[in-house]
């Protein structure tokens, strides 16, 4: 009896949801929208995956859905929503836009910039898109391209001091010292800030003026030290003073607010590497080179964390292939010899030996002549 029921239970509930009508897809969409605008995020993920199962063409719905995706912080699986999208629609900006801003919050700045280019190119007017691309480049070490994408920006929008505040720092950066001064005053006229005091503080630090540097930075840090920047600045000036402790604390605490910062990542990483903490100074160099997935610099410390690990096979495939893609760079070559003769292989330690005292005299000529003209300019 007992079994019996149980079937006819189990019989009843298939046949109750056999007669439950299932909702349209037009009711799906609506409702995962509403969902989505409510902030119910989660739920308009299950509703917009639903819908997609039998209408995988919608263009706009896979873009709604790396949105939600997005907004729970989730940009992994929105990245492929998003190129889901602009595959069925490639002139689908908003899509390219939300794309990029996704690989941006991933630390993936090259890939971001990558889109960001192609969104201004087909909405120039987009200011959203020309800042970030602005930031991208800035981050990525491009100062000219910084330059070149917002001078223009500066002149329709003057007083933006997110323009003037990016525009300043490449100019700096670009050694544009009388340009970068005058972006400079035109956010002092707009009174004491953090953003002026990193801005002189920059100046100090490219002009080795160490204390003066620290003093300037370590006042934009009190008045605002959430400000993207400030304590990658104070690392490098503590740094290049010999206060590595200071240092260390300094990059920590950019990467603490600011985890995509190149030169906190690697110099970091140079000092974790000193101490013996590899895992880690990789961790931080794998962070530098989604930013700038081509930098020599960060890439020599790559082979150079494993050098000094003693994980010799690895840093010479790091060292390797460094070499052959910059041949000139010097450091690489000494440190690869080294590889060479720990494996005991001598003839190549011997070659790349000669190449670096070949590379040596070069560049001890080079400054040689640097020195002289210097001494004859009037």
């Amino acid at each position: 009896m007992h079994r019996f029921s149980l079937l006819l239970l189990l019989i009843f509930g298939t046949l109750v949801r056999a007669q439950t009508p299932q909702p349209s897809a037009q009711q799906l969409v609506q409702d995962a929208m509403q969902k989505q605008q409510a902030g119910d995020l989660e739920g308009a993920v299950k509703e917009y995956r639903q819908f997609l199962k039998t209408h995988p063409e919608a263009t706009p719905i896979h873009s709604n859905l790396g949105a939600a995706l997005a907004g729970l912080g989730r940009y992994e699986e929105a990245v492929p929503e998003y190129k889901a999208a602009l595959k069925q629609s490639p002139s689908f900006t908003q899509a390219r836009l939300n794309l990029a801003i996704a690989f941006y919050k991933m630390g993936r700045i090259s890939d971001a910039a990558t889109q960001l280019v192609r969104v201004h190119a087909e909405d120039p007017a987009n200011h959203q898109a020309v800042l970030l691309l602005g930031d991208c480049y800035l981050r990525m070490g491009q100062n000219k391209d910084v330059i070149h994408s917002l001078q223009p920006e500066q002149k329709k929008s003057p007083d933006d001091l997110a323009i003037a505040y990016m525009l300043g720092t490449a100019l700096l950066r670009d050694k544009q010292r009388d340009e970068g001064a005058a972006v400079i005053d035109r956010i002092l006229r707009n009174g004491d800030s953090a953003e002026s005091h990193l801005l002189l503080g920059m100046t100090k630090f490219e002009a080795m003026e160490y204390p003066a540097a620290i003093a300037d930075l370590t006042k934009a840090a009190e008045i605002d030290p959430n400000l993207p920047d400030v304590y990658s600045y104070l690392g490098q000036a503590q740094m290049a003073s010999g206060d590595m402790k200071a240092a260390r604390d300094a990059f920590e605490k950019e990467l603490s607010v600011n985890p995509n910062d190149f030169e906190s990542n690697v110099r970091l990483a140079v000092l974790l590497k000193q101490d013996g903490n590899y895992e880690r100074a990789h961790q931080l160099l794998d962070r530098a080179l989604l930013v700038r997935p081509k930098d020599p610099g960060a890439l020599y410390q790559v082979g150079a964390t494993y050098l000094a690990a003693g994980d010799l096979n690895p840093a010479l495939r790091s060292l390797e292939a460094l070499v052959k893609q910059y041949p000139e760079f010097l450091e690489p070559h000494v440190s690869l010899a080294q590889v060479y003769y720990r494996l005991r292989r001598k003839e190549e330690g011997d070659r790349e030996r000669e190449i670096v005292q070949k590379l040596k005299a070069e560049q001890d000529a080079q400054q040689s002549k640097a020195k002289g003209d210097a001494q004859t300019r009037p």
